[in-house]
């Protein structure tokens, strides 16, 4: 062969291996969560072609374990697509029945923070969050003023105290935007939604027009697009980069790691859970969750372990720290916030179940001996109380006509076990003041009647109610109570052919749609309903739809 023809072959030869060389390094994995529905991710895969670009959904349906296992057949992804609603701060979720994958974010921590999935994340270059609220600066929680009574107990001025405050908030709001920057640390680009993101049909179809509009180029490239911004600009989408170890904020993740590393060893975990609870109690109220979550599961794992037995014993035997923790936790504002402390403070061995139960028994008092209580008020005694090892704690402190003698603080006492405070807030359900309804709606949502001659009685007085949207409410609350009683139905029925409100009548065969129907002859039942409907100006009307399910074989 010439000479020059075998330069020009061997150059040829050279510049093809390149050639292909480049499109197999231009090749990226774009791993794709889909929790809920797959138009993002299928508008992805129709614009980006499939020789630069291989798509791995890592959910497999059924698996719990999916995003483990992912890990185990060691993907590594360029991009990452989470598909699925988001509740703001702890999980992606599904709306479809059916489904029940989820991604809760302490997974992604986990992920993140540990050396058990090598790789997963550790290339990525953009990730993109289609989700509601996933990267909200709005704060998840906020630490509160007992912060600075405390922070001045332990010696700081006032202001220094409200300074510190405010740094501890900004800090560690744990708002979802902090949240995903602290999980995807090093990550270049992260586009996520500030408040409500589209649908997944609308997301799709502005995703083809960004794609169309030769935004295919652009995708993996570590960069923002200004282009999907603009795109997405109706919908609030905005755009961050994933926490370094540079950031001001740094040392919080590296605390929240400690938490999700699953390289530590319990004994580990429990010695740094320890140093936590010696800091300033500013500082360990920030990790109160973090805290009783390990405490409880480390607890439960004691007995396997000697180390985590004496490291347990080392946390018991603190009397100082104990006593900040406590005196902290009788001080706290929020009194779910106090419950918790109390129940993590017995998790932790400084609290027995009789102290800890004398504990919320004085907190409960103190609010009871408020001037004003509240549907927040009677949702804590309610939940506290659901062992009914409380019972009966306040059963003798009502005086009739006083401040504390109002239906709130009956619900209360009647949470807490008074049979003649229950009497009272049953009263309020068919009372025609709207506020008395919803508190007797607040302590039935907790304590829903099983007595049948007590539901037969409620059912009587809702009945005997004029026609109102007081009424309404009522027939509500009732038709929470499955209802398999012959006396209550035919009541009902009764009432929908003697009311003059079709409201009324919609609330009754919302009831109906829910209970019991073999005890009714549904021929008689349609023909009621076919006959006595009132005319109903509203779409959706649930007289149809009970008359559909009566007729169904």
């Amino acid at each position: 062969m010439h000479s020059a023809l075998r330069h020009l072959f061997a150059g040829l030869t050279v510049a093809a291996c390149a050639s292909a060389s480049s499109v197999a390094a231009a090749t990226q994995t774009v791993c794709t969560i889909t929790v809920n529905s797959p138009d993002e991710k299928q508008a992805f895969r129709r614009h980006l072609p499939t020789a630069n670009y291989e798509f791995v959904e890592l959910v497999e349906r059924g698996r719990p374990d999916w995003l483990a296992s992912s890990c185990s057949q060691g993907v590594k992804c360029d991009v990452l697509i989470i598909s699925g609603h988001y509740d703001g701060g702890n999980a992606f979720f599904s709306d479809r029945l059916e489904s029940a994958e989820h991604l809760p974010v302490d997974e992604l921590e986990r992920v993140s923070c540990s050396d058990s999935c090598p790789g997963l994340f550790s290339q990525l270059k953009e990730v993109h969050l289609y989700g509601c609220n996933t990267l909200s600066t709005a704060a998840n929680s906020q630490v509160t003023a007992e912060v600075v009574r405390s922070l001045v107990r332990e010696g700081s001025t006032l202001k220094q105290a409200q300074r510190q405050l405010q740094a501890l908030n900004a800090e560690h709001g744990e708002s979802s935007h902090n949240r995903m920057r602290q999980v995807f640390k090093d990550v270049p680009v992260i586009y996520g939604f500030s408040s409500v993101a589209p649908l997944g049909p609308i997301a799709a179809s502005t995703l083809n027009g960004y794609f169309r509009s030769n935004g295919v180029r652009e995708i993996g490239q570590g960069r923002t697009s200004r282009s999907l911004l603009a795109h997405f600009s109706q919908f609030g989408m905005v755009v961050t980069q994933g926490m370094t170890q540079s950031d001001p904020h740094a040392g919080v993740r590296d605390d929240v790691c400690k938490f999700a590393d699953d390289r530590l060893s319990a004994e580990h975990k429990l010695s740094f859970i320890h140093e936590v609870l010696q800091r300033e109690m500013s500082q360990t109220r920030v990790h109160l969750d973090r805290i009783q979550r390990h405490a409880v599961a480390l607890r439960d794992s004691a007995l396997q372990s000697l180390e985590v037995e004496q490291a347990l014993a080392l946390i018991a035997q603190d009397a100082p720290t104990r006593t900040s923790f406590l005196t902290f936790a009788r001080d706290a504002d929020q009194l779910a916030v106090r419950a918790r402390m109390f129940q993590m403070a017995q998790d932790l061995g400084w609290l027995s179940e009789a102290e800890r139960r004398a504990e919320l028994a004085l907190m409960l008092g103190e609010v009871q001996a408020r001037l004003s209580v509240g549907i927040t008020e009677i949702d804590l005694a309610c939940t506290l109380n659901q062992d009914h090892q409380l019972d009966g704690a306040f059963n003798s402190q009502r005086v009739i006509g006083s401040a504390g003698d109002d239906l709130a603080h009956a619900a209360m006492r009647a949470c807490l076990g008074s049979p003649e405070a229950q009497v009272h807030v049953l009263q309020g359900l068919v009372s025609s003041n709207a506020a008395d309804v919803q508190i007797a709606q607040a302590y039935l949502r907790h304590r829903p009647l099983t007595d049948a001659s007590q539901l037969r009685a409620m059912a009587q007085a809702i009945a005997a109610m004029p026609a109102s949207q007081a009424q309404v409410r009522a027939l509500e609350v009732l038709g929470r109570h499955y209802v398999s009683d012959r006396e209550i139905l035919a009541l009902l029925s009764r009432l929908f052919i003697d009311t003059s409100s079709w409201p009324v009548q919609a609330a009754i065969a919302g009831i109906l749609l829910r209970a019991d129907l073999s005890t009714l002859v549904s021929a008689e039942l349609i023909a009621i309903l076919q006959k006595e409907r009132l005319a109903n100006p509203a779409d959706d009307d649930m007289v149809d739809a009970l008359i559909r399910r009566l007729q169904a074989p």
